[in-house]
């Protein structure tokens, strides 16, 4: 039997914030959007279509448990919601809080501007907002 783990890259890149029934939360160390990550704990998932049914609804519940979470704690303009995978193989879904007046805005957040990582106050403050928003 497969093992779940968490891609180095996903790990090093983002800050644990809550375990679902599926997937895990994270943050991505950028503090210029207010941005989640969803790993679902499915061995070798690459592609939505790796998940069976059930998976992909629970997946897409957790989607729109972060998404009105953002929407709640930081009002955006816009949410973008995608799963790439192009430079990290493993399954994982971004929920993107987008603004007018970001620093990407209109183009998407990838390789637009450097990342600002989070202070460690800042962080601490963000990730106990967010796990309060969620209800965990």
């Amino acid at each position: 039997m497969n093992h779940w783990s968490l891609h180095p890259q996903l790990a090093g890149d983002t800050h644990p914030v809550a375990t679902f029934g599926l997937s895990e939360l994270r943050l991505m160390d950028d503090a210029n959007y207010p941005w989640l990550i969803l790993v679902p704990r499915v061995p070798d998932a690459r592609e939505l279509v790796d998940l069976d049914a059930a998976a992909q609804g629970a997946l897409m519940e957790e989607v729109g448990r972060c998404s009105r979470a953002l929407q709640v704690l930081f009002r955006p303009h816009k949410l973008n919601v995608a799963a790439l995978g192009n430079l990290v193989p493993q399954l994982h879904v971004h929920v993107i809080a987008r603004h007018t007046d970001d620093p990407a805005w209109p183009a998407p957040v990838w390789g637009r501007v450097n990342a600002r990582p989070y202070t460690p106050e800042a962080l601490v403050e963000c990730v106990s907002r967010l796990q309060r928003a969620l209800g965990v």
